[in-house]
């Protein structure tokens, strides 16, 4: 008898790389293969079966193209994530006043954030990421505080341990916090290890901490925790989730954005 085709581990690890695709962009093999715990070549097998809906082009791990006549659906998800991330942002920047000191995290989200903040007002703004801090640097009337230390390819980010401390001394108002997932008991996650001293120590600092991330977040579980749901002053959703959400994030006060 032949045996079947299906593999759990495979599984696993293939919405494990969705998960990350979808967070980032693109991932680099080497790095997908460190957080998988496997090897490259592994990954690369993964991806070569039939029905993978990621590839490796260039030794970083991508959507892959549908091929002509093949369903667009993926693109389509994709689509709905970009428009609730933009809504979410859109709604966290009417929180935003002029004289405002911000922390501004990194991700997929943020730069729709960055873009939608109230235009001609003064602003001081912290950040650490490369995609966030070159829209911040086109408003004549923000200051912006970019946090310096080794360049992350993964997620455009900076990271030393200079940075942490200068960035403990800071007055924050206002934190704006991505995540990779939001789990109801376990908190907001993300996938790299090194953004989780950066978000901890802009929400200790911050007079009010917000996350914001699409519904496609809730119930997920990313591998670095930061920060327990509790620990937001508010949770901004971008999305139409189900109604059991509005119960089970009760630890700070909620907004769904449609």
């Amino acid at each position: 008898m032949r045996a079947s085709s299906f593999s759990p581990a495979r599984e696993s690890r293939l919405a494990q790389l969705r998960g990350l695709v979808e967070d980032r962009g693109n991932v680099p093999l080497a790095d997908a293969a460190r957080l998988l715990a496997v090897s490259a070549m592994t990954i690369r097998r993964d991806l070569a079966h039939p029905g993978a809906t990621l590839a490796c082009h260039g030794a970083h791990i991508v959507s892959r193209l549908p091929a002509p006549g093949e369903s667009y659906t993926l693109d389509a998800e994709n689509e709905r994530h970009l428009a609730n991330k933009r809504r979410a942002s859109r709604h966290a920047a009417g929180l935003v006043r002029a004289g405002d000191s911000l922390f501004i995290d990194c991700g997929t989200t943020m730069p729709h954030l960055a873009a939608a903040l109230p235009p001609d007002v003064p602003l001081d703004v912290v950040c650490y990421s490369m995609n966030v801090a070159s829209i911040l640097c086109r408003r004549p009337k923000t200051q912006v505080m970019l946090l310096g230390g080794l360049y992350q390819s993964s997620s455009a980010t900076f990271f030393c341990e200079e940075a942490i401390a200068y960035l403990a001394r800071l007055g924050i108002d206002k934190a704006f916090i991505s995540a990779g997932g939001v789990h109801p008991e376990r908190g907001a996650s993300c996938s790299n290890f090194s953004e989780v001293p950066v978000k901890q120590a802009a929400i200790a600092r911050a007079a009010m901490s917000v996350l914001v991330v699409d519904d496609s977040k809730l119930g997920g579980l990313k591998p670095a925790l930061f920060a327990g749901l509790d620990q937001f002053s508010r949770i901004i959703v971008g999305g139409s989730p189900e109604r059991r959400w509005r119960t089970r994030l009760k630890s700070a006060p909620l907004d769904i954005v449609t």
